[in-house]
Order: structure tokens, then sequence, then C-alpha cells
């Protein structure tokens, strides 16, 4: 084993295809495609080399055949070194290489931070078999990789049906049989749902009507207090695509059960103090981030209005992921956080159902298809509007038959989060283990020498006397040209 450097046993050239060929992140691909789809003519090269994208993400690719790379992809071809043993020592030297990197949007890198990344040569022969020991060992680690990504996968689809179950009355059906004479007719769900209703909106106006004498009485100062607006009469959902739901359930519009559903702040937040304002991102479907937020400055409290309260239902309006539009989240937070306007806040207004039994059905089932079927494409973001949230339909049955819902899921649903984070944290296991790989591999450690190898000093001899008779005929053809 010798010291030497990554310039003095590879050849770097960069790609030829225009550099502004970038995706919408702002990466640029390593090459165009495979040989089946290059002529000689097209492909600029016809070579072994590992592929180093110059900028962005740092990806390392391994290629061997013709393909076209952009400009700001390093193509590193093997002098005299096994191609996939640089493959693998350039992988496991990126975050040396990557260090130096320069800009403030976007990192790239120079020749030179390529070049003067210090490596450990060892025989042709030495680096065959650790390139047959890594491979070994990765084909293991891929194997184990592939086995609980699709653990995931399965996990997922039980989750899902999981839910399905629970909003078609599957999961409480022998609960019903033995309770038969609690159950009631939509009709009379319907009308009860209507009574609660009508009963907080008269408990809204009396509260109203205090806050408006004491607003006269302290000489009309401050926003005058808002009537509060009288609720709709419920309706069922008529979607001919819902699912039939059992005895004693119903399909309603979900406007119906609400006392208030509206769009967030469209002020721009600022600063490391204020009131705290969520992100976007901090709603996905049944899971609340509450540490996302910004600040937003509001001295003379403009927005105190749009503080969320517990239990209110936060969806979220606009998002370039399409999965994340129209999706809920229960917020359990202590009243102190506002909402942006690419959040729609809602706010249940009959006790009879619960906010968490909501959260679950909403972003599952009919309801969720529903939502699914409104998402509008613009400009590449994605949303709904208020009007699809009033009139996305909900499964309602009665609140004891909720609550067993909700209780049941509680559990279901927390021990398949918690078989998914083991899931993810093998998998992480399994990318810190490749790493480790890589370290023992270019440490030493990984396959034993052999003394009958060629030294290394011998083969870096022979890489530099290579270098230096191309160095000579590319000179030679340089005096001929002119």
């Amino acid at each position: 084993m010798i010291e030497t450097n990554l310039g003095q046993v590879t050849f770097i050239t960069t790609g030829k295809l225009d550099a502004n060929a970038q995706d919408t992140n702002g990466l640029y691909p390593f090459f165009t495609c495979g040989e089946e789809n290059l002529t000689i003519n097209t492909a600029a090269f016809d070579t072994e080399a590992v592929l180093l994208a110059g900028n962005g993400n740092f990806s390392v690719k391994y290629y061997k055949g013709k393909f076209n790379a952009y400009q700001r992809t390093y193509v590193i071809e093997p002098n005299i070194v096994d191609g996939k043993w640089l493959y693998y020592l350039v992988m496991h030297h990126i975050a040396k290489i990557t260090a130096g990197a320069r800009g403030s949007t976007i990192k790239y890198l120079r020749i030179g931070d390529i070049t003067d990344c210090s490596v450990n040569l060892v025989s042709l022969t030495h680096q065959k078999r650790i390139v047959a020991k890594i491979e070994e060992l990765f084909s293991e680690l891929d194997n184990g990789i592939a086995a609980l990504k699709t653990a995931r996968e399965q996990l997922k689809v039980y989750r899902q049906a999981v839910l399905k179950h629970a909003f078609e009355g599957k999961l409480t059906a022998k609960w019903r049989e033995e309770n038969a004479d609690k159950l009631e007719s939509p009709e009379q769900l319907l009308e009860r749902i209507q009574q609660e209703r009508e009963a907080r909106y008269q408990q809204q106006l009396e509260e109203w009507k205090a806050e408006e004498k004491a607003w006269e009485a302290n000489g009309k100062e401050g926003k005058k207090p808002g009537r509060p607006a009288k609720p709709t009469r419920i309706a069922q959902a008529t979607d001919e695509d819902l699912p039939e739901l059992p005895v004693g359930w119903v399909w309603i519009e979900y406007v119906g059960i609400c006392e208030q559903i509206r769009n967030g702040i469209s002020a721009k937040p600022s600063g490391d103090s204020g009131d705290k304002i969520f992100r976007i991102s901090a709603v996905r479907a049944m899971e609340f981030n509450l540490d996302d937020i910004r600040y937003l400055q509001d001295p003379e409290g403009q927005y105190h209005d749009y503080f969320l309260s517990k239990g209110d239902l936060v969806f979220t309006r606009y998002n370039g992921t399409r999965d994340y539009v129209g999706v809920c989240a229960e917020y359990k937070g202590d009243g102190t956080h506002l909402y942006p306007d690419k959040l729609i806040q809602t706010r249940i207004g009959v006790a009879s159902v619960l906010p968490s039994y909501l959260e679950k059905a909403i972003n599952s089932g009919g309801s969720r298809k529903f939502m699914e079927k409104r998402i509008r494409t613009t400009a590449g973001q994605s949303g709904i509007s208020g009007s699809d949230v009033k009139q996305m339909p909900v499964p309602i049955c009665c609140r004891d038959e909720q609550a067993i819902i909700e209780l049941n899921l509680e559990r279901q649903l927390s021990n398949i989060k918690a078989i998914g984070e083991e899931i993810e944290a093998g998998l992480s296991r399994s990318e810190t283990l490749r790493q480790s790989i890589l370290k023992k591999a270019f440490s030493g450690q990984l396959v034993s020498q052999d003394p009958n190898d060629e030294p290394a000093s011998e083969l870096l001899a022979r890489i530099q006397a290579e270098r230096e008779a191309i160095k000579t005929k590319n000179t030679k053809k340089a005096r001929k040209a002119k």
C-alpha cells in the first residue's frame, strides 16, 4: 500500500453536453442513455469510467460503454487501476472530495477537489479481491434492504386496510350487534346533529351579544365582534361513488358539522420571535408537527382571531406534492399557533362528533377519494378550495361507536408506526453498514494482503510511466497540428 492521490491514478475530463440542461431541482444528470440508444457518431464517450456529478447532490455512478455526459459531470477514467475498485474508492472518499465545494445556492466542485484527494494505492490483484469482497457483502446488504422496503410497502397496504375497514363499519360490526338498541336511523342521527348545531349557534349568539356589549361599554375600541353565521341545514352526501355504510351510519357533507371553515394568513413571516405560525409542511395526513413553525410580527394583534384551538382540523390547501393536498391533521397544541393561507382551518360545532375520529375518516376511504378528485394543478402547484372541503362527504355514526373506532385505531396505528420506525431504523443502519464496509475496504481491514502481489510502488511507477507516455504522445500531435 502506498499513498498517492486520485489525480495520479485517473484521467479526469468533463462532459460535453449543454451545462444548462438541468432538472427542476437545479441538478444535472450524469449521462443521456445507454449503448442501445447511441451510435459511434453520437456517443461522446466509449470507455469505463466513474461519473461524479460536479454539483448539487454529488452522486457517484459507475458506467462502462457508450454515453454522453453533461459539462458539469466529471468523467473519471482509471489509469491502470481496476474500474470498480476506483468506483468504490470514490464513493468512500466522496465526503472528503466534496468538503471544499464552493457556491451558495448550489454547491459545485472544481477538478482540483478530485485530483488532490489522497488515496492509498494497492496492487491490481488486491484491488480485485477488495472489489469481490465488497460486492459479496453489498449483495447480502441489498437483499436485506430489499426485504425491509418490501415490508415497508406491505405495512402501508395494511395501514390503509385497517382504516378502510374502520370506516366501512367492519371494525365495530360485533359492537353494533351487541348494542342494537343504541343505534339510530340516518334520519334520527341527522336530526340530532342538527339540534346540536342549533344549540351551539344559540350559545355563540349569547357569547357574541356579551362581547358586543363589552365592546360598546369600552367606547367601541378595537375590532367590533362579528356576529356568528347561522348554521346551514345538514345534508346527506349523494356522491354515487361512496361505499355503502352499515346500519346506523350516514354520509353527510362536512360543512354541516363545522362552525368555521377558513383560509389562513397571507402576511409574510419574518424574524425569530413574535407569534408562532406554522409552515405548510407542518400538516400531513393525521400528523401535525407543532415544531414546524416560523414567526409573524403582529404587535397590534390583528391576526389573533386566527389562533388555532385544540381539536381544530387543519387541511393543506396547496402543495407541490399532490399526495399532501387536501389531507388534514388534528391540532392538539396550546392555542398559541397561527396558520398560513395555504392551510385551511375547520372547527367542529357538534359535540357528538369527535375530531379525532373525523381526522382519520377524512384521510381515508370515500372522503379521501372525493378530495383527490377535486385536486387541481396549476403552475406546478396542486390545490383544493374551501368549497371542496365544505362539500366533502364524511361517514358519521353514533358517538359511542366513534369512540370505540378511535380507541381501536389509535392502538393499531400506534403499533404500525412503531414497526415503521423499526424498518426505517433498519434502513438507516444498512447505509451506515455500507459506509463501514467501504471504510474497512480502503483501510486494509476487509481482505488480507498477498505477499506475492506486485508491490504498490511498482504499480504507481507503471501508472506514472503511462501518464508520461500519453503526455509525450499528445505533445507530438499538437506539434504536427501546427
